[in-house]
């Protein structure tokens, strides 16, 4: 197990910020906000590529944000309710920088630095404390390779990032979160501004990732998450309505809602 969910809520527009214990209906803190996710239980297990799917503005990329604490960085985002990783309260004594070393994160349109492909790799590794040229080498050529995209770029890291395609930026990205050696790989719609030959280089990716991370993705292309994961959450106006095994998932949803969604009455 890598990630235990239990009883998440999250609330944009609050009068506080960050985590808050024992957070109630008609609490005032909450009067005119805007609650995002609503008693939110799961298990995400290790080495499992775990897919989010439900429609727009349901909560998915919320909780993947939850998962690392990125939404600490918005004013007026409160969450309630506990995530162990590791057995460990994320919301507790836990360093936020050493969570988010540990747990990457991998965006929806490409954001390579302005910089060489070299120093985009290079640069987490750096803020770390790593500073021989040696060693930085071998992350750089590692990263690069577990994200296959060493042999299109290896003649030219010196060049800038900014030059590759969109399909190959995306992987340099992916590339840069690996390169500081994580557990976890957040995938907030990493294929959706890219072509059908760029996507299926990212999906086989992903599944080689697997063996060595655990992956959780948000998609919103239904075949997307039949091919590459093992299980998958249907989202619905901040809730959970179904998870469960991606098979299972698709071939005999329990609940209509979730039926109607992957079958395309609405989404």
């Amino acid at each position: 197990m890598k990630f235990l969910l239990s009883d998440v809520n999250l609330w944009y527009n609050s009068r506080v910020t960050g985590h808050v214990e024992n957070a109630e209906d008609g609490d005032a803190k909450f009067s005119n906000a805007f609650q995002a996710l609503k008693s939110v239980s799961m298990v995400i297990l290790e080495n499992e590529i775990t897919a989010f799917i439900g429609p727009s503005g349901c909560g998915k990329s919320t909780l993947i944000k939850t998962l690392n604490r990125m939404n600490d960085l918005v004013e007026g985002c409160a969450v309630s309710g506990k995530i162990m990783m590791d057995n460990e309260d994320i919301f507790g004594d836990m360093d936020v920088n050493s969570l988010r070393k540990r747990v990457g994160m991998v965006f929806q349109k490409p954001n390579p630095f302005p910089m060489s492909i070299y120093d985009n790799i290079a640069f987490g590794p750096r803020t770390h404390g790593i500073k021989a040229k040696r060693r930085l080498d071998e992350i750089v050529e590692k990263s690069l390779r577990d994200a296959a995209i060493w042999d299109e770029v290896k003649d030219r890291l010196r060049k800038s990032a900014l030059g590759l395609s969109g399909g190959q930026q995306q992987r340099l990205c992916i590339a840069r979160a690996l390169s500081v050696e994580p557990d976890v790989l957040l995938m907030d719609e990493p294929t959706s501004a890219l072509d059908p030959i760029s996507t299926a280089k990212i999906e086989d990716l992903v599944l080689e990732l697997k063996k060595d991370y655990t992956v959780v993705i948000v998609t919103h292309n239904m075949q997307q998450a039949t091919r590459i994961s093992d299980k998958t959450a249907f989202f619905l106006l901040g809730e959970v309505i179904e998870f469960g095994d991606t098979e299972q998932i698709f071939s005999m949803p329990k609940d209509k809602r979730c039926e109607d969604y992957i079958t395309g009455r609405f989404g």
